[in-house]
């Protein structure tokens, strides 16, 4: 940890009287230090953290703490207040204030030496020394783990006897009472926890020995911990746990699940366990491992307060033999997108991650399939269409049945678009069992002509029906069969009933007034929609938004014969995904002194991507600066997608960049337009970069060989961690 404080990142007069000025007062430590890059960027982002929780606990200790592009490196800043800070703990205000502040994509190892930090917090001695340290330097120190802390006596706490009660409870919590098992947890890590350099163990066990009355053994609990940011509340309420678990003579396994991931426990030391605690405030990842289980299911915060009133709990629902119900055979895992393990549990960020794995499968076969359409159309011209089928006609000296070859193979592939759409939505919402009814309902869904709008509908019908049938209590005798027979057989008649009898007619009408729209768009109007398109193509560059738009457009051209509309909108929508990596890669070029050397590097690469029609090549820039580049693509993707409409430009192929010009209608008109919004991006991004001081380590004025300068403290840099 040697790197990540220092006596520089110490305050130990903090004269902040709100947890916002004090956090600001750190976070000036470590602009100055250049661990910072944006001072009021990386506020808000401590201030969005605090929002969904407050960070602080009993004991008079704040850890304020957060994920943040603008942090460059991983850093602990360290503020003892005389008076106090509010920083929403049970038991008053806290004068121990730690900011935590971790970049963006922060290593494992970094977010482990962060977790032990979290662990030493429940150590009493460690607090107690860091209330008396007279220096910065002996502080940072101790953080460090450079000294240890002195349990009373003057001994090492780590070698120290047992330290006595009196001087645990001494800097407890002030209120027992709301915090039984902190004080607890506090008095006994001392003598127990690890050393604070040590690399956290993913999976920790705890126990002193049988509990009293047992003959079998120790009661046996396993707990999972986690909190949003998986830095700081994960730890600390897994070594709380722990150390009321040595308390309680009870064996207690805890998984904290952290932001650096997290490692399963041995299915064997679920199964031996008497019980569990979760102690969480994200879903718990893979969660039906322990189903079956007396279960206590609380916050991450009463890990930290409460956990002998927890061990309490969930002893005495053993006792009573009240269990969660069993896992439906075939679905430990959990589906897709529980095994994702997303901080974010709202349905609506569900719903995105459920159309978003149907889009994600289905755009291979787009790729697929409208290349092949747009080759044989390119070989065999315009009326290949019409071409008999390559079984009864295919002669290979000629140039015609090729193209039809392509041709069919890609119309065959375009026919599983809406049916792989609907059966990998449904795959996402309830895993494997949802494939079938899921490609069912897409199916019909081309057979009712209800096209796309059908495919999504369909999706979401099969997954929901197929988790409504998981729920229900199957008798034992059934439950081998659920999956292969059961599941697929009643799942698909109610889709299939659904789509053919209830919603299919009024998605099919709406899926044709869609159409007939588009068809009828000139002028104006198509201006206009071509800007919308460009707006969401570069909005969040490969993101769900950019999602929206491309599979808006490859919904038009994905049929045999696609009207005139649908392929303006198609090169609209590649014309402006091109146009972020084309323009960042030419801002690298003529501006490269605003850039650092890793983004001028990137700027080769987004030649070729963005000539490929891949949009992400842009994501490293937008990830380090979002305010001037994203804004400035938007702009130019706006201005391409409104030209290529004005320009009448056609596409036939939904992918394929610069490489497939010779099949786009008005190819010179199209690149005009291209090439409008890429100068466009690239203008704004150099003169609001230019508004600023240029990037850390990027090359000074009059400097030629790339070398870098030293930044000068306290002065805002251009962020640059992803």
């Amino acid at each position: 940890m040697s790197d990540m404080i220092t006596a520089d990142l110490v305050d130990l007069d903090l004269s902040a009287d709100t947890k916002e000025a004090a956090a600001r007062s750190l976070a000036e430590r470590m602009v100055a230090q250049g661990r910072v890059t944006d001072l009021d960027g990386f506020l808000a982002d401590v201030a969005a953290r605090e929002a969904q929780m407050p960070t602080g606990l009993d004991g008079g200790i704040g850890i304020p703490h957060c994920r943040s592009a603008h942090v460059t490196e991983p850093t602990l800043a360290f503020g003892r207040s005389a008076a106090g800070i509010d920083f929403g703990a049970p038991d008053g205000p806290a004068d121990l204030i730690f900011l935590i502040a971790a970049p963006a994509g922060a290593d494992d190892a970094h977010l482990t030496i962060l977790s032990s930090l979290a662990r030493q917090l429940m150590n009493a001695d460690f607090t107690a020394a860091l209330r008396s340290v007279p220096d910065a330097e002996g502080a940072a120190a101790l953080i460090r783990g450079d000294e240890a802390p002195r349990a009373a006596g003057g001994t090492d706490a780590l070698s120290a006897a047992p330290a006595s009660d009196d001087s645990a409870s001494a800097s407890a919590s002030q209120d027992s009472a709301v915090a039984p098992g902190a004080a607890s947890a506090g008095a006994t890590a001392g003598r127990t926890a690890p050393a604070a350099t040590g690399a956290a163990t993913p999976a920790r066990s705890a126990t002193v020995g049988p509990a009293a009355g047992s003959a079998e053994g120790p009661f046996r609990i396993v707990a999972v911990t986690s909190c949003p940011t998986g830095i700081a509340h994960t730890y600390m309420a897994a070594e709380s746990l722990e150390n009321a678990g040595r308390e309680a003579g009870v064996e207690i396994t805890v998984e904290p699940q952290g932001s650096a991931g997290f490692t399963r426990l041995d299915p064997a030391v679920i199964a031996a366990a008497d019980a569990v605690i979760f102690a969480h405030d994200v879903p718990v990842r893979e969660k039906d491992r322990f189903a079956g289980k007396p279960t206590v299911d609380v916050g991450v915060k009463a890990g930290i307060n409460r956990p002998a009133e927890l061990i309490a709990e969930v002893r005495e629902k053993a006792a009573r033999g009240e269990t969660t119900a069993p896992a439906a055979a075939g679905q430990d895992a959990g589906t897709p997108v529980e095994r994702a393990g997303d901080s974010t549990e709202g349905y609506g960020t569900k719903l995105r991650t459920w159309l978003m794995s149907g889009v994600s499968y289905m755009v291979p076969f787009v790729a697929a399939g409208g290349l092949l359409i747009a080759l044989g159309f390119a070989i065999g011209g315009y009326k290949i269409n019409k071409a008999p089928s390559v079984m009864d006609h295919f002669i290979w000296t000629q140039a015609d049945s090729w193209g039809a070859l392509l041709f069919q193979i890609g119309g065959v592939a375009f026919g599983f678009l809406v049916p792989v759409l609907a059966g990998y939505i449904a795959y996402g919402m309830a895993d494997r069992p949802g494939l079938v009814p899921g490609f069912v309902g897409g199916a019909i869904s081309l057979t009712i002509n209800a096209g796309f709008l059908g495919g999504l509908a369909a999706g979401l019908i099969a997954g929901g029906v197929v988790m409504a049938i998981q729920r229900a209590r199957i008798p034992a005798a059934l439950r081998g069969i659920m999956p292969v027979v059961v599941i697929p057989l009643i799942s698909s008649a109610i889709v299939g009933f659904l789509m053919f009898v209830v919603i299919g007619k009024p998605i099919a009408s709406a899926q044709k007034a869609m159409t007939d729209w588009l068809g009828g768009l000139t002028g104006t109007n198509a201006v206009l929609l071509g800007a919308l398109l460009g707006l969401m193509m570069c909005f969040d560059l490969g993101g769900p938004v950019n999602k929206v738009a491309y599979t808006f457009a490859t919904a038009g051209i994905a049929v045999s014969d696609p009207g005139d509309s649908a392929m303006k909108i198609m090169a609209a929508v590649m014309a402006a995904g091109m146009v972020p990596p084309l323009s960042m890669a030419l801002a690298t070029t003529v501006r490269g002194k605003l850039f650092t050397p890793t983004e001028r590097e990137n700027g080769k690469a987004a030649w070729v991507l963005g000539a490929s029609f891949i949009s992400e090549g842009a994501i490293p820039f937008a990830a380090a600066d979002p305010l001037r580049v994203i804004p400035s693509s938007m702009v130019g993707g706006a201005i391409t997608g409104a030209l290529s409409m004005a320009f009448g430009a056609t596409l036939r192929a939904p992918h394929g960049g610069i490489f497939v010009v010779p099949l786009i209608g008005n190819p010179l008109l199209y690149l005009v337009a291209i090439a409008a919004g890429v100068c466009a991006t690239t203008a704004l991004v150099v003169l609001l970069k230019g508004l600023r001081k240029p990037a850390p380590g990027a090359t000074p004025t009059g400097t030629a060989d790339g070398g870098t300068t030293p930044t000068a403290p306290g002065r805002k840099e251009q962020p640059v961690a992803a």
